[in-house]
């Protein structure tokens, strides 16, 4: 259970700030008004946005060449989900934890439930695990899992799957995310057609396997870790797969999983125009995936993708699901937990900057070719200061005004070391 931060400290943190918070946020609050928005139903937008955190996310990262330790990490399902917890506390933004199978097994899934409610978490989803080989499987996966050559090893990955979401049904989670690395390095390695008709048919078994109220998302990537060629390689591939898979099978954006300039926020328009968007994967990157903190590198494409995302859910209304929304992040050099609280303050700022877009006044631009103007309408948006909306909706939720500051105010991280240890690693990683 989250004992790292009380909600006494928390309220007194509030308390110390709540004038200077009311002096901006009114401030804020009368122009919004003046200018014609709702400003109670932005909060409340803004407090209702949640977003699940990985559990594979709250230990220090690495790359091919190492892993730097960091400290105080957790050491099982449990204190993954007291970090959660304790992120949900001072942001009041992420109610929820997805797992990755087999690195976080819920060995008693009725204590795991019970513990993750007495903290207010609930399981988003879950995530299956064919790009390593595990001690205990007979088959390997190094050349390939759901699209392998092999049937023995295509049923072995499906069985796979299959167990996940078992796991998954047991923790109330209705989510499974297949992520597949099967691919190539060398031409003529692999048969391109036959490769994807085995996915396919490798999907449709698992597909049909689901519970009724399950939804599986196949996430695409166009390389890495097999660099000439990867099987669901970008979203045009996994839009096909879904869309030949079933009804409830969906594509699943990941942020980093695009070559670069990429115009992924044209990729969201088209996903939604099908109903298949399925989830988001929020990351940042430089050259490929980076897996860097949320609008760290390009925040102006995170609200472009983010208005994508309003206007696709405000012209389509009912008939659009709401994507499932998940960071998914690599902190190499920073602690893992701030680097989180970076990343929700981040999405949630690019949702609040879209929500502010005057769409019939853009889609009029639009419609008469007034480039000037469309611009000038997403950038009065983008380049509005929104954090104290923000800040107004986390206190709403029992959150911290500043949530980073209580987390250094408090030295957490010492607190976790002095806890579990300065050697602790997260499970899996």
């Amino acid at each position: 259970m989250n004992t790292v931060i009380k909600r006494e400290q928390i309220q007194e943190h509030n308390n110390a700030y709540t004038k200077k918070h009311k002096v901006l946020y009114n401030q804020l609050s009368d122009r919004l008004t003046d200018e014609g928005y709702d400003v109670a139903k932005l909060v409340g937008d803004l407090q209702a946005f949640q977003i699940a955190i990985p559990s594979w996310a709250l230990g220090a990262g690495g790359t091919r060449f190492g892993r730097f330790q960091i400290g105080g990490e957790p050491r099982n399902l449990y204190e993954k989900i007291d970090d959660v917890a304790l992120l949900h506390a001072l942001s009041g933004s992420c109610n929820s934890i997805s797992l990755h199978i087999p690195w976080d097994i819920p060995d008693d899934a009725d204590a795991i439930i019970q513990h993750a409610a007495s903290n207010s978490i609930t399981f988003d989803s879950v995530n299956s695990n064919t790009f390593q080989d595990q001690k205990t499987q007979k088959h390997s996966y190094k050349f390939g899992s759901l699209a392998h050559t092999d049937k023995a090893v295509r049923d072995q990955a499906i069985e796979h799957n299959t167990q996940v979401v078992e796991y998954g049904k047991a923790l109330k989670a209705n989510v499974l995310t297949v992520w597949l690395a099967d691919g190539s390095n060398f031409p003529g390695q692999v048969n391109f057609r036959k490769s994807f008709e085995y996915t396919l048919d490798s999907l449709q078994q698992i597909y049909r396997r689901l519970p009724d109220d399950f939804i599986m998302l196949v996430e695409y990537k166009p390389y890495e870790p097999n660099f000439y060629s990867t099987v669901i390689q970008d979203w045009g591939s996994s839009l096909l797969l879904a869309m030949k898979t079933g009804e409830r099978c969906y594509s699943l954006v990941d942020l980093g999983h695009h070559l670069p300039n990429t115009n992924i926020e044209q990729i969201v328009s088209r996903l939604m125009t099908e109903g298949k968007l399925g989830g988001f994967h929020f990351n940042d990157s430089k050259y490929g995936d980076d897996d860097l903190t949320v609008g760290s590198i390009k925040p102006y494409q995170l609200f472009l993708i983010f208005h994508e995302l309003v206007e696709g859910m405000r012209y389509y209304k009912e008939n659009q699901r709401s994507p499932a929304w998940m960071i998914d992040a690599s902190h190499n050099v920073k602690d893992p937990l701030e680097d989180l609280l970076q990343s929700i303050e981040a999405i949630k700022l690019a949702y609040a900057q879209a929500l502010l877009v005057k769409h019939d006044d853009l889609e009029e631009a639009q419609e008469v070719n007034d480039v000037v103007k469309a611009q000038e309408i997403l950038q009065e948006a983008y380049r509005t200061d929104l954090r104290p909306l923000l800040a107004e909706a986390r206190m709403r939720n029992d959150g911290a005004l500043y949530p980073l500051q209580v987390y250094r105010e408090h030295n957490v991280r010492s607190t976790l070391i002095g806890n579990r240890g300065r050697t602790a690693v997260a499970t899996g990683l």
